[in-house]
């Protein structure tokens, strides 16, 4: 069926491919009626037109034809794609078939449970890692350089580097809530290093 579809597109390029000639040629008709009109030459003028008209007719002619076997293709090629759709289906419903009968709930919750530390223990181990770095960073580029070049590349550009905090209300209940969500990365960071 796909070596079909193959040899339907490939005959719907041809036909347009077939159809822009058509229209070359018209042009091409349609300059020499002009040159024989300018030469006075009325019968040649004619004999130029009447193959310009067939040139044009050719080509809607081969347009028209690629259409329709481009229409065709189309029916051709969901068929087939309905075909795939419907084996896939077929094999996931067996699938799914042998995973539900063979499935442990228990196994998985517990699976589930230890990926799910094991994902925080990552996420503790990525930010010491990320302290360390920004640490390290900041102690070997000068602050006020960076400050400098900021404020340089942003008289460039025209731009207000505005680098001081803004002066806002300071909350002490978002302070109290990252400083115990730093306590506990903390003593889960010491309980790793522990473990190591």
């Amino acid at each position: 069926m796909e070596k079909h579809l193959f040899n339907l597109k490939f005959a719907a390029k041809e036909l347009q491919r077939s159809s822009k000639k058509c229209d070359k040629e018209e042009k091409a008709e349609k300059a020499k009626v002009k040159k024989a009109i300018q030469k006075g030459n009325v019968e040649v003028a004619r004999i130029h037109a009447e193959n310009a008209i067939r040139q044009k007719n050719q080509s809607v002619n081969f347009l028209r034809m690629s259409a329709r076997i481009d229409a065709v293709a189309a029916r051709v090629q969901t068929a087939v794609t309905m075909n795939k759709v419907t084996k896939s289906m077929a094999g996931v419903v067996k699938g799914m078939d042998a995973t539900l009968k063979s499935m442990n709930l228990g196994k998985i919750s517990g699976l589930m449970d230890k990926f799910e530390h094991q994902f925080e223990t990552l996420d503790v181990q990525t930010a010491q890692m990320e302290d360390t770095m920004s640490s390290t960073t900041t102690l070997t580029t000068p602050q006020n350089q960076v400050d400098s070049l900021m404020h340089e590349l942003a008289d460039e550009a025209g731009l207000d580097l505005n680098m001081e905090l803004p002066q806002g209300q300071t909350g002490s209940v978002g302070t109290s809530v990252a400083s115990a969500e730093q306590d506990e990365l903390s003593s889960r960071l010491a309980k790793l290093r522990d473990q190591m």
